[in-house]
Formats: C-alpha cells, structure tokens, sequence
C-alpha cells in the first residue's frame, strides 16, 4: 500500500488519531483534516480549522492534499459526533447530529470523488454506528443521522460501481475511550473495542485489498 493516499476526517479524534498513526505505519501518505487545530503525528499533513459541514471550505481542503501528494486514493470519513438526548429535550440535537455525523461524510466525499475516480483503487469508508441498527432510549437523533450514513454508504456504492471506488462502513459498537470509562463507570471495556482495532478494520477496506467489497456495512462489535 505504499505511495497510496489517505485523507482522515476528524483526525484529531480518538479513532482519528489511531487510524493516522496505523496508516503511516504502513508507509502510506496521511492528510488530516479536521475542525480543531492540532499537531500532526509526524509524516502526516494537517489541515486544521476545517468546517466540514461546509462544502466550500471541504473543497479546499481536499484541493491542499491533492495540491501536496497529486491525487487521493481513500477518504476515511470519521469526522462526526454524539449525543444522547430524549425525544423530548427543550434543545433538539436532530439538526447537529445530521450535520456532524451526515453532511460531513456527504461534503468530503463529493469533493473527493473526482480524485478517487482517477486512483486505480479508489476507497470510501464511512463510520456507522451499530446502535443506529436499532435505536434505543436517547439515540433517537445520533441513530438516525448514523442510519444515514449507511444509506449514503449503500447509494454511492452503487452509483461508483462502474468506476474504481469501493464505499463501506464500519458499524462500530463501544470504543473503549476515555469519555466512555467516565461515562460508563460499571462498564467492562475490556468488551469494548480498541480503537487501534478499528482502524486495522478500516485500513483494510481502504486498501486495494477489499476491492470485492463495496456497499458492505460491517460490524466491529467487540464482546459487548
């Protein structure tokens, strides 16, 4: 996989980070963009200060990567957000849960699309969620806006299937992080699933290997 290019969205993140870091260990090129600034592993370009809810500015940071390595091979788009929140709460999340998790993914990819196409092994992977396969109590608006990721993964699929590009999702459960341990302080997270796991998931259907994948929405459940 080496002289191949990835761009990580929200690569300042947990899971971000783990993925940037696995795939320079693989040798690959590694542009991080994401809306925090921050510093870059080393090897990796950063592009910080991104609002990737908006296509303009994902735009531009996708024309900073292919302007510094000359093309894109995947776009890992992990750039998203939670919250758990009851139908009735006074402050509604549903159009910020959309707008992280959803257009995001929708704005990155487009811009990335043209890129892809022209890489020889072109990869989109997206990062569902297997709560959004059933929503329980509060995961109302985070479910909804990551089981339309899923459909997105789905209809783009189809729609590249006469090009190069692959589109999957990894459909994880509890990612064993700091935030959960507080969060959940009963909690086994040695049923978890390391983030250092998946991204070996996610590097694997962004690489020329899974080119008889496309359209798949895989579990990485852990042991919960």
């Amino acid at each position: 996989m080496t002289n191949r290019t990835l761009v990580v969205t929200g690569g300042h993140g947990i899971l971000g980070r783990a993925v940037v870091e696995a795939a320079l260990a693989q040798g690959l090129n590694v542009a991080l963009i994401d809306h925090a600034a921050g510093k870059a592993p080393d090897g990796a370009l950063e592009i910080g200060g991104v609002d990737l809810t908006d296509a303009g500015a994902t735009g531009a940071a996708i024309a900073k990567v292919v302007e510094r390595f000359g093309g894109i091979d995947a776009l890992l788009n992990i750039a998203g957000g939670f919250v758990w929140q009851t139908t009735d709460d006074a402050h509604p999340a549903w159009d910020r849960m959309f707008a992280l998790n959803l257009t995001t993914a929708l704005n990155a990819s487009r811009a990335a699309l043209p890129h892809l196409k022209a890489s020889a092994e072109g990869r989109i992977v997206n990062v569902g969620a297997n709560g959004a396969l059933k929503a329980a109590a509060g995961m109302g608006a985070y479910g909804a806006s990551k089981s339309a990721v899923h459909r997105l993964t789905e209809a783009l699929a189809e729609e590249l299937k006469s090009t190069s590009v692959t589109v999957n999702a990894v459909l994880p459960s509890i990612l064993d992080t700091p935030q959960n341990r507080a969060d959940m302080p009963d909690a086994n997270p040695a049923n978890w699933v390391q983030p250092s796991d998946l991204a070996e998931v996610m590097l694997f259907l962004a690489s020329p290997a899974s080119r008889a994948m496309t359209g798949a929405l895989v579990p990485v459940t852990g042991r919960v």
